[in-house]
């Protein structure tokens, strides 16, 4: 979610998704349909933007996530990015989580 920040270095800020809709859905949650393949377990399902539980998450805890190997061996991964339309969204999902939605006009 978040760009590089040279005071942060090796950490960023992820949102969490759910395959669970959220019952009350609120302007802190969005749908989101990922537009390419992820690997299984997680498969194309529809997902639950959880905008109200954001965390800083040191990037050596993350992983890509692997599609398989291919005719050398050597690993492929989804290195695929949202578009903008869908990451405005999240983005107003987040400040909705984090009681700002002013700043969602404009």
């Amino acid at each position: 979610m978040s760009p590089p920040i040279e005071a942060r270095v090796g950490l960023c800020t992820v949102v969490p998704l759910s395959t669970t809709m959220p019952n009350p859905s609120q302007r802190y949650h969005c749908k989101l349909d990922i537009p390419f393949r992820l690997p299984e377990p997680w498969g194309n399902v529809s997902r639950w933007v959880k905008g109200d539980m954001i965390c800083a998450v040191g990037l050596h805890r993350l992983d890509l996530l692997r599609l398989g190997k291919d005719l050398t061996g050597k690993r492929i991964y989804q290195l695929s990015k949202l578009p903008a339309a869908q990451m405005r969204t999240i983005s107003n999902c987040v400040l909705y989580g984090l009681g700002l939605p002013p700043l969602t006009q404009g």
